[in-house]
């Protein structure tokens, strides 16, 4: 192989590995979420996941309960939502149901990313 076809070899393999790490670290829900007084955290997980542990000041809304959607009808339009599951998959079909009702909504993710993204502590 010659020279110059090495190096191109090389720049595009570093470039494929910078991608691949950048990409790597751009997943898995926002950096940093402001909490604020306004703000509701709604764990989406069911009622027994919930006492197993969740975000403190949260309140539960069971994605999977039947009464998820009427319960999400209620919520204030004005409010700011932010919202959590166990791995990040429910907390996305939430949110996108809360978006469809007009709410003011931040998928958080899975509930460590959650509590690292919101600075909230874990309590049973």
């Amino acid at each position: 192989m010659r020279r110059r076809d090495l190096r191109a070899v090389v720049a595009l393999a570093a470039a494929i590995a910078l991608t691949t790490t950048v990409a790597g670290c751009a997943g898995g829900g926002p950096a940093s979420i402001v909490v604020t007084d306004e703000t509701v955290v709604v764990d989406v997980r069911t009622p027994a996941e919930y006492a197993e542990g969740h975000l403190e000041g949260a309140v539960n809304i069971d994605l999977q309960d039947a009464g998820f959607e009427e319960a999400i009808t209620a919520l204030d339009d004005d409010g700011e939502y932010v919202v959590y599951c166990r791995s990040g998959n429910r907390s996305a079909q939430a949110a996108s149901l809360m978006e469809a009702e007009g709410l003011d909504v931040i998928d958080a993710g899975g509930v460590d990313e959650a509590a690292d993204a919101t600075g909230l502590p874990i309590v049973p």
